[in-house]
């Protein structure tokens, strides 16, 4: 009884992680909060095995394959730019994607650190 309760428990937990699931980018266009991230994190490890460089043009996405190019809109000011996605995340509650700082420059949103984007993929 207590092996069955033990394996319950655990795919209950394996099922809690699935929310993370990589989905299909095809289509895929959402609205959301971006922030940025930079100098601590440069040169560190992404999710994707590359070093993360802050002057590139990437970001963080929780459930975007990594590869995926992905057009954002900064649509307090519409300036946009495409990334590709490399690493996971936001960690943060409530935010769409994490983009490097250059991206962020590139939005206009480095003042603010966060800024209301539409996320758009690209197909190649």
């Amino acid at each position: 009884m207590k092996r069955l309760l033990s394996a319950c428990a655990l795919l209950s937990l394996l099922a809690g992680c699935a929310s993370t699931d990589v989905v299909d980018p095809h289509g895929y266009d959402k609205t959301g909060v971006a922030s940025y991230y930079g100098a601590k994190h440069h040169g560190k490890r992404t999710a994707s095995g590359e070093r993360f460089n802050q002057h590139g043009l990437t970001a963080a996405h929780r459930q975007l394959p990594f590869g995926t190019r992905v057009k954002i809109t900064n649509l307090n000011n519409d300036r946009s730019c495409v990334v590709r996605v490399n690493d996971r995340g936001p960690y943060s509650r409530g935010r769409l994607i994490d983009v490097s700082r250059e991206a962020a420059e590139q939005l206009g949103m480095l003042r603010s650190g966060t800024a209301k984007v539409r996320v758009q993929a690209l197909d190649d």
